[in-house]
């Protein structure tokens, strides 16, 4: 008595039987091996989970490698599609072009079952492990983590994605980031309203020169080492810096790269602290405070004014 106890469903064929027809059964299992290795299309009958039989020793789809599953009409809720019989252990393409936009359900038995997302495709497998049967993914180097199709598309929008540290990338029109994730330089545009302690960075040491250029300074506070007379600084408009001497430091005065408080040249000692700004109108502004609290000149400007105006300029 012929029996169908493979993975495909085919006519084994007992021992004496089939006399006169065994080679039209035998035909008949090589084209349903072809079939097993083909395309396939089932149809979702109803708005409800349904389980698909592969027949005994008879064409259908279901047997067939590539399983596209559509449905009669569209679905309202994720539905379960059992493979059956729970027996068989096989590997399938399957691909969820039912209607309705909902995900389906791969199960064989009370085993592990697999989500396939409207319009996804996936690899998968059975067991064929009885009632506890299961289906598993069979996509070779499976690394994938989360649920849901996978995105192509030129503008994709991912829901919740950790993406560990990117080598690079355009934050253009990122939100929410956190202050404490942010480094590195950042235009400030608009009206900004600061609501905590603002601390300025120290930067590397630059020497004096004829010429200091402030432009590569790397904090907005800096030492300046050297004795050079300096007869200019170097600033881009805006710029704001806290300049302090290490020695003895002469200023030469300029009215447009210099323009030290008073009028006049000044010598800086250890411990003074220089304000510098270059204003909109493209003058370097100097203000001296001097270590021993004195002004730069007689009538000159006093060091409680210069602390003041270094308040306004955020140091």
């Amino acid at each position: 008595m012929a029996t169908y106890v493979n993975n495909l469903r085919l006519k084994e064929i007992a021992t004496g039987d089939e006399s006169g027809t065994w080679g039209t059964s035998t035909n008949t299992n090589l084209e349903l091996i072809g079939e097993g290795f083909g395309y396939g299309t089932e149809q979702v009958a109803a708005d409800a989970n349904e389980t698909f039989t592969m027949a005994d020793g008879a064409a259908d789809g279901v047997r067939g490698m590539y399983l596209k599953f559509t449905s009669a009409g569209s679905l309202s809720a994720t539905r379960e599609l059992t493979l059956a019989p729970n027996t068989v252990s096989k590997v399938w393409i399957i691909e969820n072009a039912t209607t309705g936009s909902q995900i389906i359900t791969i199960k064989q038995g009370a085993g592990a079952t697999i989500n396939i997302a409207s319009g996804a495709k996936k690899m998968v497998y059975t067991d064929g492990a009885g009632s506890g049967a299961a289906v598993f993914t069979a996509n070779p180097g499976n690394g994938e983590t989360g649920s849901g199709a996978l995105v192509f598309g030129t503008s994709p929008t991912f829901v919740t994605p950790v993406l560990g540290t990117p080598a690079s990338g355009t934050a253009t029109n990122l939100t929410g980031l956190p202050p404490a994730g942010v480094t590195g330089t950042a235009a400030i545009l608009g009206a900004n309203t600061f609501t905590a302690l603002q601390t300025l960075s120290t930067g590397a040491n630059i020497a004096s020169a004829t010429a200091v250029d402030l432009t590569a300074a790397t904090g907005n506070a800096v030492v300046i080492t050297g004795t050079t007379t300096s007869t200019s600084l170097t600033m881009t408009a805006g710029q704001q810096m806290v300049l302090l001497p290490s020695a003895a430091w002469p200023l030469t005065y300029n009215a447009t790269t210099m323009n030290i408080n008073g009028g006049v040249s000044y010598t800086c000692a250890a411990g003074d602290r220089i304000y510098a700004v270059k204003d909109l109108a493209n003058v370097i502004r100097v203000s001296v405070t001097k270590q021993d609290g004195t002004p730069v000149v007689a009538g000159g400007i006093s060091a409680g004014l210069s602390i003041a105006l270094a308040m306004v300029m955020g140091f």
